[in-house]
């Protein structure tokens, strides 16, 4: 590899006969190699070359675009010339090249690919999707100038009076101008320049009415703690627990604030773009009348829109910057906080290609940019929790909930007690119809997609699979499909079964569609609505549903988990967890976590107004200490009991893992792969515990076939070491075989 021998953003260059030194620029290309490529820098562009910019590069048989990580001086007697530049101005900081680098080497991915997946769409790629949008405005030169024409004079008139205005803005008030303009441009009348447009995505929202709420006691202890060490423009680490309703958001605000005063820039996470409308709106409210500019990066905006984001963060023109995931990635030079919402949460874990963790990432940008971190959850992650009791995080706690309420009240329903026809027992539908009768919402919990999990012939107990992946597919009702949540492989409902010819094909088990028309038919006054993927992916379709449940529009809302995270619905008092057991069983050592964590949020949603509310969970193990945890939202008797688990077995947070996953078309060629790499780890490991090779949970997905080894030690050192002495048996795999290398796993299926 060849590293970079300095990091300035222009390095002074000047050569002479006598100098045969030669400036040469190190380049990330995107292709699965680790190394940098090196080229010599042309005279021609020697005075507008930079570190972080595009750059056109020839690259064996094509061209392709490449970044400039370095520039140094050498010998460039056999390098190529780079070609030409594809941007005026760099789109990577130092800082965020210094973050990009460890991220590469951390979770040994190639610094290419690193770099165009933290990029906006399309900007890390050969073919540039995203574009520079520019408006020609004209601008009044000479006032007494007397043009012929009546569309003349009043055109000229009314660019005198607005001094400076946009073909946009004329064009609504003169049609068809292009004529007059050029004539008036001829004569020297006005003069016309190129300006460049920024796409916000606010244009049509108007700006939110500001809620400043007074802090209580604990709230004011957090803020204070917190602000201290901005102030010290040190790193340091909080992890801010509080329940659910205890008022974290304003907490994040008066950080934020304080970190404005001291004129630094505050980055703040969330884990799902569908909670980001929301805190956008918090902030906005906040802050934008005083002038503070704030960007959203995230994937539900047009690739323009973030594009646009990226280059006014880049010129430092953005005070606060919210996003999901990859917003970690925000080119701030200036960091002073970062905040990582709901930190507890999965979905800041990548699962494909770069697998590299937001919320972990944001801890190590805050080591490299010296600003504070603060990580914020009604139920943290049993890492974060773990480093805050060694001391590794400062722990602000707040216990009681804003307007002084109670937690709500949660009652566990033994199913083995209970005969149900469908997916409710009947004290659920009592309780139910005693929150309608008081005009209260209910918000009711349940984590399947569709109709149902799996159609089932009656007659053979024949179940229809998906052809690309070891699982069955599931019943959409709506449009009377079978679908594959993994690979969206889609198949019309069969009129008989494959096998027996037999025509009694039944749904089995319940998912939010079955749920949404049982409570339609219970409750035919109530309005119903579903909150899941399937109802959600059309843009503004999250947004338009949490209005209709704050404007109390809708009665009773069915949702997957996404029901569960970060939502303020002040009329909701009653809030109901079905299929409990299928979270609580799945094969994982985290399923008691995410478990505690799951009902624990879902049941913060109730009574968040008025106080108190009432919470059922139903299951058929309403013993386990995960619900009776969760049922008293004690996280710290939840921690005592799960930590034994994790110590004896070794695992996160008290062991590492790293997981070894092959693919492939041909099951046969990929298992002896997986199999010889195996015996290859063994001989060379030390201190690492190395598991398998064995088929994975999901061993054919979306075609593939899949094996896995999981690397497990109770020191990082050792795994690390081991890591970097992979190269020898990754040149051994044959080509036909892909090895995806994931460290700290959080997704093993």
């Amino acid at each position: 590899m060849n590293h970079c021998g300095r990091f300035d953003r222009k390095i002074p260059y000047s050569k002479t006969r006598n100098d045969l030194s030669e400036l040469i620029a190190d380049i990330a290309v995107n292709v699965p190699l680790k190394q940098l490529f090196s080229y010599r820098v042309p005279e021609v562009l020697i005075d507008s070359v930079q570190v972080g910019i595009r750059v056109k590069i020839p690259f064996g048989r094509r061209s392709t675009i490449g970044f400039i990580l370095g520039l140094r001086e050498g010998q460039a007697d056999d390098l190529k010339d780079l070609q030409g530049l594809s941007d005026k101005e760099p789109l990577l900081t130092l800082e965020l090249i210094k973050l990009l680098r460890w991220a590469a080497d951390y979770y040994c991915h190639p610094i290419g690919q690193v770099i165009r997946s933290a990029l906006p769409a399309g900007l890390g790629s050969e073919k540039t999707t995203t574009t520079i949008l520019t408006e020609s405005y004209y601008k009044s030169l000479h006032q007494d100038a007397q043009p012929s024409g009546k569309k003349q004079q009043k055109l000229l008139q009314f660019i005198i009076q607005q001094e400076s205005v946009g073909l946009t803005q004329i064009r609504e008030h003169f049609p068809s101008p292009y004529a007059a303009l050029k004539r008036l441009v001829e004569m020297g009348a006005i003069a016309v320049s190129e300006q460049e447009l920024l796409r916000d995505p606010f244009l049509t929202e108007s700006l939110p009415e500001d809620k400043c709420l007074t802090l209580n006691i604990s709230q004011n202890n957090a803020v204070e703690e917190i602000s201290s060490l901005i102030v010290k423009k040190c790193f340091s680490g909080f992890l801010l627990h509080g329940v659910t309703g205890s008022g974290k958001t304003e907490v994040y605000l008066q950080a934020v604030e304080q970190c404005l005063m001291t004129e630094q820039q505050a980055l703040i996470l969330v884990p799902e773009i569908s909670l980001t409308p929301q805190l956008v709106a918090r902030f906005r409210a906040r802050f934008e009348s005083t002038g503070i500019r704030i960007a959203v990066l995230h994937s539900g905006l047009s690739a323009g829109e973030r594009y646009d984001a990226w280059r006014e963060i880049i010129r430092d023109k953005i005070q606060i910057v919210i996003g999901a995931r990859s917003a970690v990635f925000a080119p701030l030079q200036n960091l002073g906080l970062i905040v990582v919402d709901e930190e507890h949460e999965a979905s800041y874990k990548q699962g494909e290609g770069f697998r590299y963790n937001a919320r972990d990432l944001a801890l190590v940008r805050g080591q490299q940019q010296n600003c504070s971190v603060l990580l914020g959850s009604a139920t943290p992650s049993f890492a974060s929790y773990y480093r805050s009791e060694q001391g590794a995080l400062t722990r602000l706690t707040l216990n009681k909930r804003v307007h002084g309420g109670d937690l709500p009240k949660v009652e566990l329903v033994d199913l083995k007690d209970e005969v149900i026809e469908g997916a409710l027992s009947n004290c659920l539908i009592e309780a139910i119809q005693q929150a309608l009768e008081q005009r209260d919402q209910v918000l009711l919990l349940l984590n399947r997609r569709g109709f149902a999990p799996f159609l089932l012939c009656a007659d053979c107990g024949e179940s229809f699979h998906c052809p690309n992946c070891e699982i069955t597919l599931t019943y959409h009702q709506h449009n009377r499909q079978l679908r594959c949540h993994y690979c969206d492989y889609v198949d019309a409902v069969p009129e008989h079964c494959n096998k027996c010819q037999g025509l009694n094909i039944e749904p089995q088990g319940a998912g939010t569609e079955r749920l949404e028309q049982e409570l339609v038919e219970l409750f035919p006054s109530a309005v119903v609505a579903r909150m899941d993927r399937d109802t959600t992916s059309r843009k503004g379709a999250h947004q338009k549903i949490s209005a209709e449940m704050l404007s109390r529009k809708i009665d009773i809302l069915v949702g997957t988990q996404m029901v569960a995270k970060g939502h303020d619905f002040p009329g909701v008092a009653l809030v109901c967890v079905l299929g409990a057991d299928s979270i609580l069983n799945f094969p994982d050592f985290r399923s008691g976590e995410r478990s505690f964590s799951l009902f624990t949020q879902v049941a913060g949603r109730a009574g968040r107004a008025s106080g108190g509310g009432k919470v059922y969970i139903q299951s058929y193990n309403p013993d386990h200490y995960a619900l009776t945890c969760a049922a008293e939202q004690d996280y710290r008797d939840f921690y005592l009991q799960e930590l034994p688990f994790r110590q004896e077995l070794g695992y996160p947070p008290c062991g590492h893992l790293v997981n070894l996953v092959f693919i492939g078309n041909n099951d046969y060629q990929v298992q002896t792969a997986a199999n010889q790499f195996g015996h290859f780890l063994t001989g060379i490991a030390e201190s690492v515990e190395v598991l398998g090779p064995s088929p994975c949970p999901l061993s054919r997905l979306r075609g593939k076939s899949r094996y896995q080894i999981l690397l497990k030690s109770t020191v990082r050192p050792a795994l690390r070491h081991l890591l970097n002495r992979l190269d020898h048996g990754i040149k051994q795999l044959p080509r036909q075989v892909n090895l995806h290398i994931d460290v700290d796993p959080i997704d093993m299926l």
